[in-house]
């Protein structure tokens, strides 16, 4: 008889579940920038001259990949907005922000910063406005409500995330302070910030974006630097985050005029 019980075997750990990669930019900016990450491509007739220097290369590497039917697709895809392509890829998450934090978060002119941003599509959108304005990095939250890297971010970002670094902090607060010598740490706010044209640009800013319906949590906004604020007609009370940080962005990447 075994001296084991059972409970002595643990089972090995379950291998993440691949991610989904859909439509043509986020499939090319995956095989640009992460190709030995592909496990596999599908894809339908129409995108045949999008998939075939794709399959080249897969075949070169011993990999498969299938020109599919639309219904067979959409299965593999999850979802029926999958741009006629889709790769199955080695999962990505946020790394930890780690201590030192990563130089490339100072590299460029600014930070964004999330803060409890539940929605995997504004997590998307922001990704893409980011990379659209010259951003290299952007920085999550560790609040239980923050999306992840996820099959819905990667297909709204239309290829950016591929093209930004993504860490996590646990602690946002505690962290922000930590940056706030290299970064002028400015938190987004619906009333009582400045303009963004009123804020210094001495040094890389660090845009941080709160939760979609509460905004910032109190310990957070106390941690920034400033507040910022995006003045409107007072016809509707704020944008969607991922318009305001697009707008955000743009505005603060800009020099100011003299």
């Amino acid at each position: 008889m075994s001296d084991y019980a059972p409970s002595d075997y643990a089972p090995p750990p379950r291998r993440p579940d691949p991610q989904r990669i859909c439509g043509v930019n986020a499939v090319r900016a995956l095989f640009l920038r992460r190709p030995e990450a592909v496990q596999r491509l599908h894809y339908l007739a129409e995108r045949r001259p999008v998939a075939g220097p794709l399959c080249r290369y897969l075949a070169r590497h011993q990999k498969a990949y299938r020109e599919v039917l639309a219904d067979e697709l959409a299965r593999i895809a999850g979802t029926e907005h999958h741009g006629g392509i889709v790769a199955i890829a080695d999962p990505r998450r946020a790394q930890p922000i780690g201590n030192p934090p990563h130089p490339i978060l100072f590299a460029g002119s600014v930070l964004p910063v999330l803060d409890g941003i539940g929605n995997p599509h504004n997590l998307g959108a922001i990704a893409r406005g980011a990379a659209f304005f010259g951003a290299k990095a952007m920085l999550i939250s560790g609040d239980a409500r923050q999306a992840d890297l996820s099959d819905a971010a990667f297909r709204t970002s239309e290829g950016a995330l591929e093209h930004l670094a993504v860490f996590r902090a646990d602690d946002l607060a505690q962290n922000l302070r930590r940056l706030s010598g290299q970064l002028l740490t400015v938190g987004a706010a619906a009333t009582g910030g400045l303009p963004p044209e009123a804020l210094p640009r001495n040094k890389p800013i660090a845009l941080v974006l709160g939760h979609e319906e509460t905004g910032l949590s109190p310990e957070v906004l106390a941690a920034c630097q400033v507040r910022v604020t995006l003045p409107g007609s007072g016809l509707v009370e704020s944008l969607n985050v991922a318009a305001a940080a697009a707008v955000l962005m743009h505005a603060l990447m800009t020099p100011p005029r003299r």
